[in-house]
């Protein structure tokens, strides 16, 4: 059985010199590309940022989601979570993943195959809008055990994996200029320019991740999508479509206040 999950977001070796502690030399892993150094790499911790890079970060994130010109845009980041969020899912609950797709009206649709019904499928439909703002969150754990390298190795390592799976062009092309932006940053750019992305990165997710289940609420009220997530969870559950709204607005809302609590805990120390 096909099963299909439509997500309508808003519409529906020497290399460089190894970090300065004042961040401004640039971190390259070419620095230790023995299996062992790549690891150490990898698994050890970064300088914290400044609290102002830490604050600014978060208002330059707002200012990617609220004003809707903007929103039209950035958002198709947060479809590349929801719809990557639905595959991972997938793949776990032992179904197979058919395909991904992502439109340039930041809509995405994610086609896998498996029981038509059960707990593997009701998982897999409510991947989709949970996944931006607890992949923010894991992101925000991170930063907060000042891992940045690894979290920019991460979010690389998850954008290749949902590459495989992307079956059109645009959807091609999104990824990948993601994925790019990730892969440069933390090859080539500065301590600081690195935690700066990073930062913003994890803010995007939290604070984008809120938005969407909102805009499918005030669409569906004007009569459209109605096949979303939430609609096919109430099919699947018998539980009113309002209350898996309710769902996706308590994981967003606990995500954003967790995470933002995590990123901002060396701003809240100095205040206390």
């Amino acid at each position: 059985m096909e099963s299909i999950y439509s997500a309508f977001i808003g519409a529906g070796p020497d290399g460089p010199s190894r970090t300065a502690a004042d961040g401004t030399g640039p971190v390259s892993l070419l620095g230790s590309a023995s299996p062992g150094g790549l690891w150490d790499r990898l698994s050890g911790t970064q300088p914290m940022p400044e609290t102002w890079l830490i604050v600014a970060t978060a208002l330059l994130a707002l200012a990617l989601v609220l004003p809707r010109p903007v929103w039209r845009v950035t958002r198709n980041a947060v479809t590349v979570a929801h719809e990557g969020g639905h595959g991972l899912v997938a793949l776990l609950t032992g179904r197979s993943l058919e395909g991904i797709r992502l439109h340039s009206d930041t809509s995405g649709l994610t086609v896998s195959r498996g029981r038509p019904t059960g707990l593997g499928m009701i998982l897999t439909a409510a991947a989709g809008y949970t996944a931006p703002p607890l992949l923010g969150l894991g992101g925000a754990w991170l930063l907060a055990a000042d891992r940045i390298t690894l979290l920019l190795w991460a979010a690389t390592a998850l954008l290749l994996a949902l590459l495989v799976m992307v079956r059109n062009a645009y959807g091609a092309l999104v990824v990948v200029l993601t994925g790019a932006a990730f892969l440069l940053v933390s090859w080539l750019a500065t301590a600081q320019t690195q935690a700066a992305f990073a930062y913003t990165a994890v803010w995007f997710l939290l604070l984008g991740g809120v938005r969407p289940a909102f805009e499918l609420q005030s669409k569906r009220r004007h009569g459209g999508a109605p096949d979303s997530d939430a609609d096919q969870l109430s099919r699947l559950t018998g539980v009113p479509v309002g209350l898996w709204f309710l769902f996706f607005h308590t994981v967003s809302l606990c995500s954003l206040i967790g995470g933002g609590r995590w990123l901002l805990a060396p701003w809240l120390a100095e205040l206390g």
